[in-house]
């Protein structure tokens, strides 16, 4: 693949097995025809009182309400589960989403409650790298700020 990341020993730290293999953190499953499908990120995975809960399909489901542009699931600190699930949102315009009603929205389309964010944040718009993936950890640290006032 590569030899490294230049000049970033912490990017490289651990990343690469003994043998040179490249840790992606990728998520994915195999079907019994050997298709492989990507189901998320390692990193994206939240630990909510010990149970580990992949945001991305809920994630997908949100992205389909009618009152969202784009959305994304983060963990944010709690001092008793240690994580809880937070949803930004990008909102479409003059349209308007509580939590409740997002909740009710992912209940009727049959996403378990234990999956259901805890916390709903509208954001102006995602940050995102240039190859338009959603910097999680960027709204991670935007809600921790906000927290902070």
């Amino acid at each position: 693949m590569f030899a490294g990341y230049f000049d970033n020993a912490a990017a490289n730290s651990g990343v690469f097995s003994e043998d040179g293999w490249l840790h992606t953190g990728d998520l994915a499953v195999m079907s019994g025809t050997g298709h492989v499908r990507i189901t998320g990120r390692s990193k994206d995975i939240i630990n909510r009182g010990g149970v580990k809960l992949n945001p991305s399909d809920v994630e997908a489901l949100i992205d389909r309400h009618e009152a969202v542009v784009q959305s994304a699931i983060v963990p944010i600190p709690d001092p008793i589960l240690g994580e809880r699930a937070c949803c930004c949102v990008v909102l479409k315009l003059e349209k308007t989403l509580s939590l409740e009603a997002l909740c009710a929205w992912l209940e009727q389309h049959g996403i378990a409650k234990l999956k259901w964010p805890e916390r709903l944040v509208q954001v102006e718009a995602m940050p995102i790298t240039p190859t338009r993936k959603i910097i999680k950890s960027s709204l991670v640290e935007l809600i921790a700020e906000s927290d902070r006032r």
